[in-house]
């Protein structure tokens, strides 16, 4: 094999890695804009989205319904304003629940949503009322060993 055809395979060894770096930083980047069509817009208050960002999706039974596409702090009832793009052809219930799950230990955090079984539907504009903020494991944690902490020492035999 000459020196020209190594060069060669070598670029195109080095291309190709290129590429599926590239490929790997936009899935892990979340920038895929899903399969949405036509969407309508909502929001929630939560209490804790701990990293929740723009741009996270929201998921129902584990499908892309949506995408979350603003977060800011509401200063009357100080708490985490999060608005919501969800697809059309998929409509929630006045009593759906808004969770903040994330994907796995170490995933990305996500907005789930389960649909309740009011007859009424949430319309453009509307608010989920029904909300669940993200859990904090440092807070678990701390929990955990309080309540350890004030169990009583067993009596010595």
């Amino acid at each position: 094999m000459n020196r020209a055809t190594l060069n060669l395979w070598v670029g195109i060894f080095v291309v190709g890695g290129f590429i599926a770096l590239l490929f790997l930083a936009f899935k892990v980047g979340n920038f895929s804009s899903g399969n949405l069509g036509e969407t309508y817009g909502v929001s929630a208050h939560f209490d804790n989205i701990g990293g929740l960002k723009a741009g996270a999706p929201v998921k129902s039974s584990g499908v892309l319904v949506g995408r979350v596409v603003a977060i800011q702090f509401d200063t009357k009832k100080y708490d985490a304003l999060v608005t919501m793009r969800l697809d059309k052809r998929i409509p929630f219930s006045n009593d759906t629940i808004a969770s903040v799950l994330t994907s796995g230990i170490l995933g990305e955090q996500y907005v789930g949503l389960e649909s309740g079984g009011e007859p009424e539907m949430l319309k453009d504009g509307g608010e989920v009322t029904h909300t669940q903020g993200a859990v904090v494991l440092e807070k678990l944690i701390g929990q955990f060993f309080l309540s350890k902490s004030q169990e009583p020492a067993e009596a010595s035999k």
